[in-house]
């Protein structure tokens, strides 16, 4: 009887620690981004994201994050570092691989997107209806886009369409480089960490950017003026993606993956879409700050920049439409989704 009751302790002790390794499992996620650490993406949503992962899952998933290329590589090379497995979730743009992900262009059309907050959410139901496939090889966490797009240019700047004739601007997606050649200007592809060198040595005259992005990066010192425009869209807009590897969350136990579930989705999208748009304000006042010309086009003006763009959209419908998507659906599609969330 001892003999039995022994092996039987044994047993439950041998099935206890199968069991413990398993509850306890500590799992590191890596993110790796293009911003410096103080830029409010990182500030104000990558590292709370990450502290939020933590917390709910009691410590059993640990996340670092290293902002600046810090683990090598270059910006574009972001999502196939999350895609093969070199990091573990990244935060990137689709544009930086041009023609990649033809159907996020769709929000990056002239004048299509509203402010960062609902133009996100909307991104999120539009990636849901129509861009699974093209992410098929990651687990997104968030898709969101920056503020409404403006223009930033040395000296007196832009007011008027014909103030963009022969203008050097620096462009980040394919969509939006097709627009600045539309409306006057030579577009100059570059990721945002390049822009500053090019401003100050001259290679360019100016750039697209939101506002969000001119503190980090010190625009308002290397530019004389910001040109933004009356209506509820801007200029332009970027898509963004935050996303998994997805062996890495395919590996991981089902109570970790619900947390990483809880914390993606529209809901996550909306929240870097409000960071983006607060993050916009600090920007404006260093713009006043500096003294530089601030300037919003009339509603006129505006319609005439508008006419100027439509030939990109209808560009982009033909094109997208050969490769197999309903082009004039999806932005038919994007529009609607916009106006419900911005109130419409």
């Amino acid at each position: 009887m001892l003999r039995l009751k022994t092996l039987a302790a044994a047993a439950t002790a041998l099935a206890c620690a199968g069991i413990a390794p398993a509850l306890a499992q500590e799992v590191t996620l890596r993110v790796h981004h293009f911003l410096p650490a103080p830029a409010p993406v990182p500030k104000n949503f990558i590292t709370p994201w990450a502290e939020k992962v933590m917390a709910d899952s009691g410590g059993r998933i640990k996340v670092e994050v290293y902002p600046a290329m810090q683990l090598g590589g270059t910006p574009p090379s972001l999502y196939d570092q999350a895609k093969d497995g070199v990091v573990d979730i990244v935060w990137t743009l689709p544009g930086y691989t041009p023609g990649r992900f033809p159907g996020t262009e769709a929000f990056e059309l002239p004048f299509m997107a509203a402010k960062a907050e609902p133009t996100s959410q909307a991104f999120w139901d539009f990636y849901e209806k129509y861009l699974k496939d093209e992410f098929k090889d990651v687990k997104p966490i968030a898709v969101h886009v920056h503020g409404p797009g403006l223009l930033h240019v040395k000296g007196e700047g832009v007011a008027s369409l014909e103030d963009m004739n022969g203008l050097k601007l620096r462009g980040p997606t394919r969509q939006t480089n097709a627009l600045l050649g539309a409306l006057g200007a030579t577009p100059v592809g570059m990721p945002v960490p390049a822009m500053p060198e090019a401003l100050s040595k001259g290679v360019i005259d100016g750039t697209v950017v939101p506002w969000e992005v001119t503190t980090p990066l010190k625009v308002a010192e290397l530019v004389g003026s910001h040109t933004d425009f009356e209506g509820t869209r801007g200029l332009y807009t970027a898509t963004f993606v935050f996303a998994m590897n997805q062996a890495k969350y395919d590996s991981l136990p089902d109570d970790l993956k619900k947390v990483i579930d809880a914390n993606s989705g529209r809901e996550m999208s909306k929240w870097v879409g409000r960071v983006m748009d607060e993050g916009d304000l600090p920007g404006i006042k260093a713009a006043e700050t500096a003294g530089n010309t601030i300037r919003k086009l009339p509603q006129a003006e505006v319609e005439r920049w508008k006419a100027a763009a439509d030939p990109v959209v209808e560009a982009w419908i033909a094109e997208v439409s050969a490769k197999g998507y309903d082009g004039k659906a999806m932005v038919e599609d994007a529009k609607a989704m916009i106006a419900k969330y911005a109130g419409e």
